[in-house]
Formats: structure tokens, sequence, C-alpha cells
């Protein structure tokens, strides 16, 4: 039997309080690091770095394990406790990296949303613990670490945070290629005084001109023109799927490194394939100084081709990274043991080497386990290749769009929702104006992420938004600034008994409901990062004795003793001893209520009864029971892993009666609400 995570957490809280504890100190790596190239970026700036990096000899690699590759295989869920237990290692063997990717992207919401843990406080303890490898982020342009546009100050404030607490280059990128997008993200990390990497997002194959007439050769040549006049320090290409194949990568670096000759060029791909290898180095052969990869145990299928192979197929060859092949062993090994910690979140558990249907689906290898696990959320696991046939589907439907965070968001929620409903592409055509599409599809198609390339789909756009207002230009820019003085004050009132720092106001405004929703808990169950990675997402057994290090000397000694019975308030008596004294503490199940939770079914056959269209969480109730409504009226919006829906009413009436409320989680088919 094994105690649950939250019985753990509220122990840990109730410990945290509790004398005597007993002194443990963990040994210190010896001697500082060797210099690397984060030193030439302190010594020269971001110009002097990025002529450094052209000019050197050799390939350089960029390490994505701290990030796009837990992000990629794992469901972004490695916690910063196994990330600062490798970063000495990395620090001293390490020096010639490019750079490290540990930050953005999905990292900043899932350590808050899903770790519990503050993503500054990553990046101020990795920052310490590695201080000669530039550290690289991945920035959304005008989406910040978001999935929607921010006001301009905000974006801004952001970069200027991300800076001062140690990030050096930002990969800056816009789901849809959108220019203006990227040059407000551009312009916001220049400012902050980082490194600006403009990264062009890739999509179809400028090897196969039957493949699209949207994404040619002319057309990434065009965008790097404009990215390179706005002054962008290095360029990538950013191939999020893994379907830049090694002909097409030959033709695509060729070509900018005869047009950029002093430009350095970074290149980005996911070895879904199983061709990521390959890729990298036919982009080698052609020019690029910079290719990402991840080390062995982290590497491969949806994540990075191997840091190993590439080390080796280029040893002795003009493109020599100069890294030890011993120490890609040792720190393969680490993450060998570790990535066992996180067997519930890997992707191995449904794909079981790589496969070359990304060419047609073109799922982003960052999207496909987070979209697999939103699939299982919705009672959908069993039914994944459906999703995956569905997102080519969809796809067609936006248009042919570039797959990308959020867009790559987009073409996944309308998959589900099309697999969900089992529709096909033809009847979510025909039926657009009477379907409920989830949030992100709608908000899309109003304009509020950017411009797709070729503009938006009709007349399926039209049908979708009817009379909804629609965006002209960048959504960004009719935004009002933020009032960051006022965000602060709202927050030390709701959080009088936490500390509220600038990191904290900035956490807020890219994500207010997420950094709400983690102040609280942390408020309730105290800090969990002190636990190791099994006991946080398992919980301890019945009778297991565990240690927790607070901090540095004071270490609790805990046994897990047994669980009550159930009451009627949905609690439980939690024995445990501390330090040799027996304790015990009520615990809320959450678990056991929702099993205990019975919710009826909306009928079919009966008009008027509206029923769940997926399972997940009520967000909003939008009407009340005898409200008037029109056919096509927004109900309630649902949510379940970050996919929100809206609920429109299926035909003219008035509200009878009402069978949710805010928080309420739901099956599918659940009944929602009466209309007469």
């Amino acid at each position: 039997m094994c105690m649950s995570r939250e019985y753990l957490y509220m122990c840990i809280y109730m410990c945290m309080k509790c004398e005597p504890v007993t002194l443990s100190f963990l040994p210190a790596t010896s001697g500082p690091p060797p210099q690397g190239f984060r030193d030439v970026l302190l010594r020269e700036g971001p110009s002097g770095f990025a002529r450094a990096i052209r000019q050197h000899k050799g390939l350089l690699l960029m390490d994505t394990t701290f990030r796009d590759a837990h992000q990629s295989l794992l469901a972004t869920r490695v916690r910063t406790h196994d990330l600062k237990r490798i970063a000495p290692f990395v620090a001293h063997n390490f020096s010639r990296l490019f750079s490290l990717e540990n930050w953005g992207g999905a990292t900043f919401d899932v350590a808050m949303r899903f770790l519990y843990e503050c993503p500054w406080r990553r990046l101020q303890e990795l920052r310490e613990l590695i201080p000669n490898i530039p550290f690289q982020m991945l920035l959304r342009g005008a989406n910040a670490v978001g999935y929607t546009n921010y006001p301009d100050n905000s974006v801004f404030k952001f970069c200027q945070v991300a800076k001062e607490n140690g990030m050096d280059i930002f990969r800056v990128f816009d789901s849809l290629n959108y220019l203006p997008n990227m040059l407000l993200g551009m312009e916001a990390a220049g400012q902050a005084g980082a490194v600006v990497e403009a990264a062009i997002s890739y999509t179809g194959d400028v090897s196969d001109p039957g493949r699209s007439s949207k994404y040619t050769l002319d057309y990434y040549l065009g965008l790097a023109e404009e990215l390179v006049k706005a002054g962008t320090h290095i360029l990538a290409i950013k191939d999020m799927a893994g379907v830049l194949k090694p002909q097409a990568a030959t033709l695509l670096v060729g070509a900018l490194r005869e047009r950029f000759p002093n430009l350095p060029l970074h290149i980005h791909t996911h070895d879904t394939s199983g061709a990521g290898v390959a890729s990298m180095l036919a982009c080698a052969a052609a020019g690029a100084d910079i290719v990402d990869v991840a080390v062995d145990a982290m590497s491969g299928m949806t994540s990075q081709p191997s840091m190993g192979a590439m080390v080796a197929c280029t040893r002795g060859t003009q493109h020599d990274t100069g890294i030890q092949m011993e120490r890609v062993f040792d720190y393969s090994d680490y993450w060998e043991m570790a990535r066992g910690l996180y067997a519930a979140f890997d992707c191995t558990a449904t794909m079981k080497s790589g496969n070359a249907d990304v060419y047609e689906n073109e799922i982003p290898g960052g999207q496909y386990t987070n979209l697999h696990f939103q699939a299982h959320s919705m009672g959908l696991g069993s039914k994944f290749k459906q999703v995956k046939k569905a997102y080519v589907e969809a796809n067609k439907l936006l248009g042919d769009l570039i797959k990308v965070t959020p867009s790559s968001k987009i073409v996944g929620d309308l998959a589900q929702f099309m697999v969900q409903n089992n529709l096909s592409r033809e009847e979510v055509e025909a039926q657009a104006d009477e379907l409920s599409f989830p949030v992100s599809v709608v908000e899309f198609l109003q304009g509020y992420i950017g411009i797709p390339h070729g503009g938006f789909p009709e007349p399926f756009r039209s049908k979708v938004l009817k009379d909804l207002p629609r965006v002209e230009g960048r959504p960004g820019a009719s935004l009002p600034p933020l009032d960051f003085a006022a965000l602060e004050r709202e927050l030390c009132e709701r959080h009088k008994e936490e500390e509220i720092t600038p990191e904290d106001v900035v956490s807020a405004a890219m994500y207010p409901k997420v950094f709400h929703e983690f102040k609280d808990f942390t408020a309730n169950f105290g800090p969990v990062e002190c636990l190791n990675t099994r006991l946080f997402l398992q919980g301890p057994n019945i009778a297991e004795e565990f240690e927790v290090e607070l901090e540095r000397g004071k270490t609790l000694h805990i046994k897990a003793l047994a669980l009550g019975d159930l009451n009627r308030a949905g609690q439980r008596e939690v024995f445990f001893e501390l330090n040799g004294q027996l304790r015990s503490i009520l615990v809320k199940d959450t678990q056991a209520m929702k099993e205990m939770h019975f919710h009826p079914k909306a009928l079919k056959d009966v008009k008027g009864q509206v029923g769940a269209p997926m399972p997940g969480k009520v967000v909003e109730v939008r009407v009340a029971e005898g409200a008037a409504v029109e056919k096509g009226q927004p109900l309630c919006v649902l949510s379940a892993m970050k996919m929100e829906t809206v609920v429109n009413s299926p035909l003219s009436g008035t509200v009878k009666k009402i069978h949710i409320k805010v928080d309420a989680s739901l099956e599918g088919d659940d009944l929602l609400m009466e209309i007469e």
C-alpha cells in the first residue's frame, strides 16, 4: 500500500515546524569549473560572442537534456532536484558546449502547475552550479512563455528579469513565423542585454517541391533576410517535428550559409523519424556552426539526436566537437538511472522506437508526449493512433500551419475534439457553425496569436466565428500596458503570509491562475522540492522509513505507519513517526472523493439536455438558472490538461436546471444543464 502524495506533503509541512532534527551534509564539488563560452560572452558581449562562435573551428553543440529532451520524452516532468545533482558534473566536464538549454518553453508553467516549484528558483540554482556555460531558453516571441499574447511591456519585463537571473541566450520564435510577433520578442531580449537567436520554424520539405507550395526555400530565405535586418546575433532553424531530411538540410543550410557568410547558424531538430543524426551531420557539412543534441540516455525518438553519436561521428574531422566520449558515457549513465524515476510519463510507454509517420503528421517532438497524456486524460488513450491521424486532418482544416507551441496545441486540441466527438474533417467543415470548438481554435481564428502564412482558412473561419470579433494585425499591439506595481500590491494582499518577489510578479503576469494555485499549494504544504523524486511522484509505502533534508544541516527522519478510514468530510487520519515520535494529521483524500462522486449522464435522445463533450474540470459557468439563451450561446467552459472548450447551447430556450459548479470534475457526457 502506498501513501498518496497529498498525505506526504501535509506530513512534511507539519514536520518542518518540528524539532529536533539531525545534521547531515552533502560533499561539495572541489574547485571552480574550467572557463567556457560564457566567459567569452561576459567579456565581449553578445556581438563579440557571436563573432567568436562563427570563428570557432569545429562543430559546437547545444545540450537540450535540461529542457527540450525531457519535455519531449517525459512530458516536461523532470524536477530541479534531479537537474541539480548532475549540474556540477556538467560544469566541470562540458565546458566546450555552446550552451545548455535549461529553461523556457513548457518548463515555466509545468514547474508551477505540476512540479510545485518556482521556475525562477530553478534558473537561479542552476546558474550558481554552472557559471561557465551559457544558458539558453526558448521564448515564444510575443507569447513569451505563455500560450497567448501579452501586453508588450510584459514581454520586455520578462526578458529583463530572466537576464538578471542568469539567462544568456534567447531563442526567439513565433508559432506562425509571424514576423511582427518575432520582432517584438527579439527587441525585448536585445534590450535586456542578451544574445538574440532568431529561430525560423521549419515545416514541409524544401527538397520536395510537391510537398507544399507555401513553405518553399524562397519563403525561408525571405524570412531569414528580415530577421538578419532586425539585428539577430545568431540565426536558427527550428525543426520542431524532426522533418528536416538530410537532402533538405543540405539545401536550406547551404543557401543560408551562402547568403549570410558571417552569421552563426544554429540548427535544432528532433529524432522522431530516426534520421536526426544524419540530418545534423548534413547541416554541419553545409556550414552550420551549432546543432542541438541530448545526452544518449535522453536522446532519440521525440527528443534530440544523440550527443555521443555526434561526438563520435565528428571525431578527427574538421567538425570535431572536442568533447570527450568518456564524459558523455558518465553523463548518460546518470540520466539512464534518473529517467527510470519518471517511467509514468515516459513516451516509451506507447512509442517503442522512432516512427517515420512524423513526416506525415508533423507532430512536434515537444508536443508528442504531452498530447498523449492529454488524450489519456480525456479518455482517448486507446485511440491515440486515431488522434495522430486526426492531427493531419485538423492541420488541413486550419490551412496547413507552422506547428509549434501554441499553434501545435491548437491543431492538437482540434484533433482530439474530432476524435472525442467522432467527427471527420468533412463533417467538421459542414457543421462548423453549430459545433462547440475548443477555445484555442476559436481564438486562433479570431487572430489572437497572429496571422498565419497564406491567411486564415475560409469559409471555415467565418462559419466558426460568426459575429465574434476579429483581431487585425499584431494582437499584443492593442493591449494596454500591464501595471506591475498594482499587480504586486494585489499579490501581497492575496498572499499575505508569503514573500512576493519581482520574479513572482512576472510569474503572475504570465500565468495568473497557475501562479495563485502554486502559491496556495506552498502555503498549505510548504516547499516540496526537498523530497526525492520517487517520494514526490508516488508517496511512501506503508512502514517505509525515509529521510528528508529540509536544508543543509536539517534532516527529518520519517516513517509512514498507517492510513485511517475515510470520514464524512472526505478526510483520512495519517499516522507517521517523526524523529521517533508518533504523530498524526487529518488530510483530505481527493482521489477517494472523486471515486465517491456520482454525476448523472446527459441523454442524447432527450432534447435540451447538454452533456460534457469531454472529461475535464468546470472552469466557468456563464449562465444562471432561468436565463434565456440563444442557440450557439456559450453556457460554460471546461478544461482538461490545458485544453479549454466552450460548450454552446444546442438550442434557444430557457435554462431550466444547472447540474454543475465551478471546479467540478466531470467525465464525458456528464449532464451539464437542461434547457427548455
